[in-house]
């Protein structure tokens, strides 16, 4: 069988400030090889092969906020403080110089839990002091700890910015802070941030999302990521309906959101079978048709198994592109996101453009213990 025609995912892309060469975004994965949270040569080496393999925009790993307990893991980089900045100031220079386009992903991670067991040494914190349903853990955040927090998000986009990154990706999948906020199961506030409905519970977000475009100007194009499932719940959705998740996404969108990065553990799945079939729109179809906004659609590109199974120790390959050709060819949404892929392979874009897939690196569990 011959390779599927691959051209839509080198057509390039533009929104506000970034002018991209190809659809082909590096999806921010965790790596934690910073220590004591100072991205250093490693870092700007290894997202500079990224660059340099052909990725049209390289989104970091999550870093974090200066927040007291807003990472959950040692090695997790930070994104403020003079040393740290400096570091990123060299991954972002490495990057320029492979003619690459890169942005930082900015997170705090909550109330969860590292797979490490690593302790913080602080109070972690989340909307309502809880992990999940029912799982209470660290402490619930006062209206000027949520101030504080919005605040720093803003004070990260700013650096960002400033250091010359091309954009801003706002983590709020996954089950972290931000999401811990949008769950239903997490936020138990009788406040304004809490609330029966997701537009109310949305309010976190959209403060954060409006701080942060105060902060960049009306140029810096800015990402959010978000998600249905968690870490926590693999099954949880926040939004049932598309009346409903219009509701969730159209105002982070008017607070300034450009781009909407659309977590899927399995890109192909379409999000609302029941209203468009087995081969309906995904969650980053529905986000684009509902709100008009760019979208990034993500989840196991390139790769045969589930994503978390590959942390569990799950190997996989695949150069079955068909269906990713197929949608983006319909304009379902903008930009594919490709991580454990581009963990394996720095040059898997420039392979997949020459159709030289007989030199793909499959994506083995081993390679997440070193940077490639």
């Amino acid at each position: 069988m011959s390779a599927p025609d691959t051209e839509v995912l080198f057509r390039p892309f533009s929104i506000r400030s970034l002018d991209l060469p190809n659809r082909i975004v590096m999806a921010p994965m965790t790596r934690g090889f910073a220590p004591q949270g100072i991205p250093g040569t490693p870092q700007a080496a290894y997202y500079q092969r990224r660059a340099e393999g052909g990725v049209g925009l390289i989104l970091s790993e999550g870093t974090v906020i200066d927040r007291p307990a807003s990472r959950n893991m040692a090695g997790i980089p930070l994104f403020h403080g003079e040393a740290a900045l400096a570091g990123w100031k060299d991954v972002i220079d490495a990057v320029h110089a492979a003619g690459g386009k890169m942005g930082p992903q900015i997170w705090h991670t909550g109330s969860t839990m590292g797979p490490d067991g690593w302790d913080p040494g602080v109070p972690v914190e989340s909307p309502s002091g809880l992990l999940a349903p029912g799982q209470p853990r660290g402490e619930a955040m006062s209206e000027e700890d949520i101030a504080d927090a919005v605040s720093a998000f803003a004070r990260a986009a700013a650096d960002a910015a400033r250091l010359g990154f091309d954009t801003v990706e706002i983590h709020g999948a996954h089950g972290y802070l931000i999401d811990q906020f949008f769950w239903s199961g997490t936020n138990a506030r009788a406040d304004r941030y809490g609330g029966a409905t997701i537009r109310e519970r949305s309010r976190f977000a959209g403060e954060i999302v409006a701080a942060v475009r105060a902060a960049v100007g009306p140029d810096f194009p800015i990402i959010l990521r978000l998600s249905q499932w968690k870490q926590q719940d693999y099954l949880a959705r926040l939004a049932e309906t598309p009346d409903l998740m219009a509701d969730w996404l159209q105002p982070l969108v008017d607070a300034g959101v450009d781009v909407l990065h659309c977590s899927q553990r399995r890109f192909w799945e379409p999000e609302f079978p029941e209203i468009d079939g087995e081969r309906g729109l995904n969650f980053a179809g529905w986000a684009k048709k509902l709100t008009g906004a760019a979208t990034i659609s993500v989840g196991s590109v390139g790769l045969s198994g589930d994503f978390m199974a590959a942390f569990g120790g799950e190997s996989s390959t695949s150069t079955a592109l068909d269906g990713l050709v197929e949608r983006m060819e319909r304009d379902e949404f903008d930009l594919i996101a490709v991580g454990r892929a581009l963990i394996a392979d720095p040059n898997w874009v420039a392979e997949i453009g020459k159709g030289e897939t007989a030199k793909l690196k499959g994506f083995d569990a081993a390679t997440l213990g070193e940077l490639v």
